[in-house]
C-alpha cells in the first residue's frame, strides 16, 4: 500500500507545484489555495506511505518524479527551455533514483 500512497502523494505534489506557477507568487487566490490543499495532501500521503517504505527511497523517488513531472510540464505548458544540458540533468535524476531503488532491493 505504500507504493499506493507515495503515487498519489506524488500526483498532488505535480499539481501542488503547478498551481504555485499559476498562482503568481501567491497573489492569486484559487491558485493559491490549490497549492495549500496539494502539499498538505501530499506531505500526509507521504507519510502514510513511509510507514512502510524506506524514507530515503520514497523520498527519492517522491521528490525525483515530481521534478521530471515539473520540468516537463515547464516545458511542454510553459514554454521553458530543454536544452541538452537540462536533460541531462534530468537523465542523471533518474539514474539516481534507480540506482537508489537497486540498492533497496539489494542489487
Amino acid at each position: 500500500m505504500g507504493w499506493v500512497y507515495l503515487s498519489v502523494a506524488i500526483g498532488f505534489e505535480i499539481a501542488g507545484t503547478t498551481a504555485m506557477k499559476l498562482s503568481d507568487g501567491m497573489t492569486r487566490l484559487w491558485p493559491a489555495l490549490a497549492v495549500v490543499l496539494c502539499y498538505g495532501v501530499s506531505f500526509t500521503l507521504l507519510a502514510w506511505a513511509l510507514r512502510s517504505l524506506e524514507v530515503g527511497v520514497a523520498y527519492a523517488v517522491w521528490s525525483a518524479v515530481g521534478t521530471m513531472a515539473i520540468a516537463v510540464i515547464g516545458i511542454l505548458v510553459f514554454g521553458e527551455g530543454a536544452g541538452a544540458l537540462k536533460l541531462l540533468g534530468l537523465a542523471l535524476i533518474v539514474a539516481g533514483v534507480v540506482s537508489l531503488r537497486l540498492a533497496d532491493a539489494g542489487v
